[in-house]
């Protein structure tokens, strides 16, 4: 792993980077755009804090499912009146 968070935290032990990884404000608006690519790209959240007290959290979004394609063939009339009329 590299980016900004990872060598900001380089002092760390490696098990707090990996499940509790944490930036302070300031860092985190100077590196904001990289650090939202490395959300993105390591599915990992990121906990953004003010004097060590937590703010915010960045979650990755949930990866969008594909779409089924779907075809769909008409038959008989689509357009006309679905039931048959009453004679009075």
């Amino acid at each position: 792993m590299s980016g900004p968070l990872v060598e900001s935290l380089a002092m760390w032990p490696t098990q707090v980077v990996m499940k509790n990884r944490s930036i302070p404000a300031a860092k985190f608006k100077a590196n904001c755009l990289s650090l939202l690519d490395e959300v993105a790209r390591s599915r990992a959240e990121l906990v953004v804090t003010r004097r060590g007290t937590p703010i915010a959290r960045v979650v990755p979004l949930e990866r969008p499912t594909r779409r089924a394609k779907l075809k769909i063939r008409f038959i008989g009339d689509v357009v006309g009146p679905s039931e048959p009329e009453w004679n009075d």
